[in-house]
């Protein structure tokens, strides 16, 4: 399973990378904090694993990157082979940056 750490993802965001940024946590979640990206909780995600593209990075992100290991294991039995986890989710972003 591909990682990425918030610093590489900051590095991606600032650089322009072209990929895709999930937050698969629930509402309540997303509204005490966010780094933004599309919503979709971890409930819905694999009714919608067809608006997920096969063409460029995704990377998906929960609040301390367990759900979001889950999620991207459930996936890649699908056939994705281009998700990235957010290491540590959002509690390690809140400490990195």
């Amino acid at each position: 399973m591909n990682q990425i750490s918030p610093h590489e993802l900051k590095q991606w965001t600032d650089n322009g990378k072209d990929f895709i940024l999930i937050d698969i946590r629930e509402d309540w979640e997303r509204e005490h904090f966010n780094i933004g990206g599309t919503h979709i909780p971890m409930g819905e995600l694999f009714s919608h694993d067809h608006k997920l593209p096969a063409d460029k990075e995704v990377v998906l992100y929960c609040e301390k990157g367990i759900r979001s290991v889950i999620a991207i294991q459930r996936l890649e039995a699908s056939g994705f082979q281009n998700l990235f986890n957010l290491a540590g989710g959002m509690k390690a972003w809140k400490e990195a940056l």
